[in-house]
């Protein structure tokens, strides 16, 4: 635009001069600055590429060591017997690389091509009444035909397999009685959630792939978890190690695997998995985005790191969708707090599986509870926040994401250390006073335990305990209901030590019953946390946690009579 030129003879302030001035000096100033800016970002250019060939280099160059080392293990005599276990990871790496560089859709896109005119629109065409029967006439011969289907033992009878099969109906039952809004409850969903909880019971405990397969990834736990010892061992000394003290091997273990998680989330390996069966459940079961994402990553990372990856989208969530997520993170434990429980001599097959049963029974849980009766904002696509995904984006590479999960594993034990001893205090305290108080009515062992053990016997009965065994195992549900289930797995750690242990199958259903987050402590945790995540949505949290605890614990509970129809 031209500048007006002032006529001959006009005065100007003083003032304006100056301003004047100082505004052609500013602008002199601004295109010397974008000047010498110029060189400045296209060395910054130059300096991102060279960055993207050598990541591109080193992925290629991974690559290929991964794939020889393949080949190599697969021909050689001494490594070909395990040629199963190398090819699955050695291909889920591969993938996970090649997948930076291939857009997901050169996968689903011919999935669909498939699935859609093959499988989905002949379904959708039958009877919505008719497929409904069909969904529940599978998922009831799946429970029954794995229940009486299998093989007997000496302490695993058809009436002990009846009565877990009477208690998975039961819990269902409630479920729908206690419902927000039974005509609004989505029963597909239900039915594939149910089906998926059963069918990986079955894989895991029946077959002997199953069974194979997890005893492998038991041993590679344990391996893993056993390498920590070295650095407890520089701490302390062997001998000590050796003593199994709980303070010392637990902590150090967890410690380790929370920093080795961190350092896996770096590198993208957890949100692969994690993407990978949240597009499963997202597409199964027809739930949203965001509540595929969180039910997902709770077995990997807990609640409050899974709330995180779709935090953009907490203020908007539904509250059928904040109570899926709740459900789920309260019925599972993250792979941190497994090192602590594997201490204490739980297996840790019965714990990884009691998670991964626990997801999709998590979800068609909390959808009998608490139907959707909104529109999800994340309906029909997969959301994550990639700024809270880990540690990628304020980690400078994977030695600095470990250490920084050692921080966050110290963090970890630090919690769990504060809670059992306040909790194991604070019930000591309680049982001081009961006791003096049952010593008036003539019953001088009066403890909570022993209230809240007779409260749960009927619980662990339809679990299909043993007789002899139900008050024992009830007691340590009431005890991972009023304290942790690190307080619980503690008392069954004892129990088994002791002259008088539980049967094969009390234990295992115990293991089972007791692997979730769900406590009356936890309730403030997740308060807080999630309200902090989402501080518009509160008091729906705040309102229906209460309800997402005890959607969890017997999420739990009904994963442990799936245990006690198989074994």
């Amino acid at each position: 635009m031209a500048e007006s030129i002032p006529a001959v003879g006009t005065e100007f302030p003083a003032g304006q001069i100056l301003a004047q001035n100082r505004s052609l000096i500013s602008d002199e100033k601004q295109v010397l600055t974008d000047l010498e800016n110029v060189p400045t970002n296209q060395g910054s250019w130059k300096r991102s590429s060279l960055r993207k060939i050598i990541r591109v280099s080193f992925l290629l160059a991974t690559a290929a060591l991964i794939l020889g080392w393949w080949i190599s293990a697969t021909v050689l005599k001494a490594t070909r017997p395990r040629w199963i276990q190398q090819t699955v990871f050695a291909w889920m790496f591969l993938l996970i690389i090649a997948f930076r560089f291939i857009p997901n859709s050169a996968v689903t896109r011919p999935v669909e091509t498939v699935w859609f005119p093959v499988i989905q629109d002949p379904w959708y065409r039958i009877p919505r009444k008719l497929r409904l029967a069909i969904g529940w006439s599978c998922l009831i011969a799946i429970i029954f035909s794995s229940a009486f289907g299998s093989p007997l033992s000496h302490d695993n009878d058809y009436r002990h397999r009846a009565i877990s099969v009477l208690g998975f109906f039961v819990f269902q039952c409630g479920f729908y009685l206690s419902s927000t809004n039974r005509l609004a409850i989505y029963w597909p969903t239900v039915i594939i959630g149910l089906f998926i909880q059963q069918a990986v019971a079955l894989f895991v405990l029946r077959t002997s792939v199953g069974v194979s397969l997890f005893r492998y990834i038991e041993s590679l736990v344990v391996g893993l978890l056993s390498h920590a010892s070295a650095g407890a061992t520089f701490f302390f000394d062997a001998a000590t190690v050796a003593k199994h003290w709980f303070f010392i091997n637990a902590f150090s273990q967890t410690i380790f695997i929370v920093a080795t998680i961190q350092t896996l989330s770096y590198l993208g390996v957890i949100q692969w998995i994690i993407n990978g069966f949240g597009w499963f459940f997202f597409k199964l079961m027809n739930v949203s985005g965001a509540e595929a994402i969180v039910a997902a990553a709770c077995p990997w990372m807990g609640l409050i790191e899974a709330a995180a990856l779709v935090k953009p989208y907490i203020d908007t969530l539904t509250t059928s969708e904040i109570h899926v997520c709740m459900t789920s993170g309260l019925s599972t434990i993250p792979a941190g707090g497994l090192a602590i429980l594997i201490v204490l001599g739980v297996p840790a097959q019965n714990l990884i599986t009691s998670s991964v049963m626990s997801i999709p029974a998590s979800i068609a849980i909390s959808k009998i509870r608490m139907p959707e009766t909104e529109e999800p904002v994340t309906r029909g696509r997969i959301v994550v926040d990639h700024s809270k995904e880990g540690s990628r984006d304020n980690s400078v590479n994977a030695l600095h994401a470990f250490s920084k999960g050692g921080l966050l594993g110290l963090r970890v034990v630090g919690h769990v250390l504060v809670n059992v001893l306040i909790i194991i205090s604070l019930v000591s305290t309680v049982n001081a006073v009961l006791t003096w108080v049952g010593r008036g009515f003539g019953i001088p062992k009066l403890t909570l335990q022993l209230i809240f053990g007779y409260v749960a016997y009927p619980i662990a009965f339809l679990l299909g305990v043993p007789s002899h065994e139900i008050l024992p195992v009830a007691q340590l549900l009431a005890t991972k209901l009023i304290g942790t289930e690190v307080i619980a797995y503690k008392e069954l750690a004892t129990i088994q030590a002791s002259s008088n242990p539980l049967s094969p199958r009390a234990f295992t259903i115990a293991s089972y019953a007791l692997c979730g987050f769900a406590s009356l402590g936890s309730i403030g945790i997740v308060v807080g946390a999630m309200s902090a995540l989402g501080p518009s949505q509160a008091k729906v949290i705040a309102k229906i946690a209460t309800s997402a605890m005890i959607c969890g614990f017997i999420s739990t509970l009904q994963t442990a009579t799936i245990a006690g129809m198989l074994i």
